[in-house]
């Protein structure tokens, strides 16, 4: 069978003064080449037909193929064969299993929109999720989860966040979704709730490659930094998303490295966050999360996944890993 290619160049720079990321992001999962579509979706099939169910051979499949080619066989598997391959997965496959294959099989604004549902629902509220994924999504992409949530669940995300969160906290996150541009000098020297205001109308409003350089004009006007006002000055949730924001422009993979060691470090894993976080980052800069999680914890990602999991749950996450460090 036709292997995924995996990038593994050297890490790109970093500016060590400011800690501003600089590179561009390094996918492990890339798509795989000279694939049939029909192919795939006809050995899904034979996977799923009869007595039981080759775990294996959907793996295989679905971990070694691009999220544009899985949209490719996800048609293929419905003109060839009159089913709906979604859901002959999710009646084959179980647990953290099927969540992981379904995740890679939508498309990603689709993804994210599950995501931010499964946030949102039910008793109490993800907050940590709402954040991560609202502040590293481009705008682009935050336009294509607002339509998929809309088209899936009927509201808009915007109305969605208003009936679950509250305060300043869903002010910042609207301000998220709305994808709109506004104009950090005097926010420093306002009182406490005029400063969450002024933080909010950059922080929330701007495009990452601009926050990178009012972050740094921030540091020669001020000479403090922004991430040691946040924790100083701020609390709860806003805290929370404030310095998720800036930890994210600074540097996304170390971001990510931080969310993926604390889903799986001390009694219990939150599955949910391992997930999404593998799903979404591995077509994106995984191999960037990678090198930050070996630098920060002193331990490979592949090896901290290999002793949280267990199964083909784990087997598939090693294969979005793409490799030990």
């Amino acid at each position: 069978m036709t292997k995924v290619q995996v990038w593994a160049p050297s890490a790109p720079p970093l500016d060590v003064s400011l800690h501003v990321w600089l590179g561009s992001g390094m996918p492990t999962i890339r798509p795989a080449p000279s694939v049939d579509p029909a192919a795939d979706a006809q050995a899904l099939r034979k996977a799923m037909k009869g007595f039981g169910t080759d775990e294996d051979a959907i793996i295989d499949i679905v971990a070694q193929r691009s999220n544009a080619q899985r949209q490719e066989i996800r048609q293929a598997f419905k003109s060839l064969l009159g089913r709906d391959l979604m859901k002959d997965l999710k009646s084959e496959l179980s647990k953290n299993l099927e969540r992981l294959v379904i995740g890679l099989m939508l498309n990603p604004a689709e993804f994210d929109a599950k995501m931010m549902r499964k946030a949102i629902e039910g008793a109490g509220t993800d907050e940590h999720a709402l954040i991560e994924i609202l502040v590293t999504r481009s705008n682009e992409e935050i336009l294509a989860m607002n339509a998929a949530y809309k088209d899936a669940y009927k509201k808009s995300l915007e109305e969605a966040i208003h009936s679950d969160t509250s305060g300043l906290f869903c002010r910042i996150l609207v301000s998220l979704v709305q994808v709109i541009t506004i104009e950090l000098a005097e926010a420093c020297n306002a009182d406490s709730d005029d400063m969450e205001m002024k933080f909010m109308s950059v922080l929330c409003t701007r495009s990452f490659p601009h926050l990178r350089k009012v972050f740094q004009e921030f540091v020669r006007y001020s000479n403090k930094d922004i991430e040691q006002i946040i924790k100083k000055e701020m609390s709860g949730d806003v805290k929370n998303a404030f310095y998720a924001i800036v930890r994210s422009v600074k540097n996304q993979p170390s971001y990510f490295a931080d969310r993926l060691y604390k889903a799986m470090k001390g009694l219990g894993t939150d599955d949910r966050a391992l997930i999404r976080i593998m799903v979404s980052r591995s077509e994106v800069d995984l191999f960037n999360i990678r090198k930050e999680f070996k630098e920060t914890h002193d331990v490979s990602l592949h090896e901290f996944i290999q002793g949280e999991t267990s199964g083909d749950y784990r087997k598939t996450l090693l294969m979005l890993c793409g490799g030990e460090d």
